[in-house]
């Protein structure tokens, strides 16, 4: 995809600025470090916004840190412990998450101007640091209240960085390091936001055996313990005393997830056979069925526990869906209260906000409506460019923290 092709959507002027900026950093290397290909927001957002920044003369790349499952079931853990949730780490867990780091820090090419490494999973990887270059740390999840633990092992990694990247005020810790705030980004032209034509989401729901007689309230996410489809379940069946619908619970895994067997298995039991409750996994969705999922729903939920950003959220509201969501992490940026969405808290509040949506049918489109225009301004991929292209040019200055 072009940069060009963003101009429909967003406009000339974002268009120019952003060639610009990044006439400044021509030639540049930028390289991306993560721990995984496919699955999760981190993955598509690189997917989508390595080839942007290669078509701006930026030498962008992206690479990913090689692990065994033992090394991912540690690092799951450091994510639920980050979260706040209790785990059991122990000195071996500290010790493989060493190792692992250490053994991609002998094998993985660290030639690059500016090194750019997502996610706790790499941190580690700041002991390769030499002279010259940037190193920056980009924190994708919510650590404003971790396990002590957990965070002050990473935290002797992370003060090493030239710089921090996080997507929420609320995220940051203090550091002796400079701090920049940049919200996560979805691709309005990918396949999963782009626009769909009736007959495109018609023939998208048949394929998913969904059929469209009720009300389709719907949650796209990977099945995790935070994003809790336990509980979606349970709110559905209080909306069902009231009102006749269907659920859909949608998500893929991600390689660096361990847990995603474990947590889909119970919501099936949870479930129960129940006919309007529909279970999506792994390869049996493509992005356009979810897209066509999203566009054809009725109430679109997202009922997280914790929270990094759910940019699931910003798809719904880009389709013009009236979304409920937890009010927990970086979904208070996407979903204003009674403005862009409903935000709500637990699964009484979860199940109120749906019905409350399904009852004024009048009200949920005036609320997505609002919530596109929202994501046009603040949540598309243009800005987020916009953004790293900034903080690639200010890494020279000096200020604490950088709101861009």
């Amino acid at each position: 995809m072009k940069l060009i092709d963003y101009e429909p959507i967003v406009g000339k002027s974002t268009i120019e600025e952003i060639r610009m900026l990044a006439s400044k950093l021509e030639g540049r290397e930028v390289v991306n470090v993560n721990s995984t290909y496919v699955g999760g927001g981190v993955a598509e957002i690189l997917n989508r916004m390595v080839p942007i920044l290669q078509g701006l003369g930026i030498d962008a790349r992206w690479n990913v840190i090689k692990g065994n499952p033992a090394f991912f079931e540690v690092t799951k853990k450091f994510h639920n412990a980050l979260h706040g949730r209790k785990e059991s780490i122990s000195d071996d867990d500290f010790a493989l998450f060493l190792d692992i780091n250490r053994k991609n820090m002998a094998e993985m090419d660290f030639h690059g101007q500016i090194m750019f490494i997502h996610d706790p999973q790499p941190s580690a990887l700041i002991e390769k640091k030499g002279a010259g270059g940037k190193w920056i740390w980009r924190c994708h999840i919510d650590v404003s209240n971790p396990d002590e633990r957990v965070w002050r092992f990473l935290e002797r990694f992370v003060i090493q960085y030239d710089a921090t990247v996080f997507s929420a005020p609320a995220f940051s810790r203090p550091l002796p390091i400079r701090q920049f705030l940049i919200s996560p980004s979805i691709d309005p032209l990918s396949d999963k936001n782009k626009e769909l034509s009736k007959q495109q989401i018609d023939a998208a729901m048949e394929r998913l055996g969904i059929p469209r007689d009720k009300p389709i309230i719907t949650q796209v996410s990977r099945f995790d313990y935070m994003k809790d489809p336990v509980g979606v379940i349970t709110a559905f069946e209080m909306v069902r005393r009231s009102v006749d619908a269907r659920l859909v619970l949608v998500g893929g895994g991600a390689t660096d997830d361990p847990e995603g067997e474990k947590v889909l298995a119970q919501v099936k039991e949870r479930a129960n056979g129940n006919p309007d409750i529909h279970i999506i996994s792994g390869q049996a969705r493509t992005d356009i069925e979810i897209n066509a999922l999203q566009r054809a729903s009725t109430v679109i939920v997202q009922k997280s526990l914790k929270e990094g950003f759910a940019l699931t959220v910003s798809e719904a509201l880009w389709k013009g869906k009236p979304v409920v969501a937890s009010c927990v992490g970086g979904i208070p940026l996407q979903v204003k209260h009674k403005l862009t969405g409903l935000l709500s808290h637990g699964i009484e509040g979860t199940a109120y906000g749906i019905r409350q949506l399904l009852a004024n049918p009048d009200y949920a489109r005036w609320l997505g409506e609002n919530g596109r225009e929202h994501v046009r301004h603040n949540f598309l991929i243009t800005r987020h460019v916009r953004d790293y292209l900034l903080l690639f040019i200010n890494l020279d200055h000096t200020e604490d923290v950088i709101h861009l």
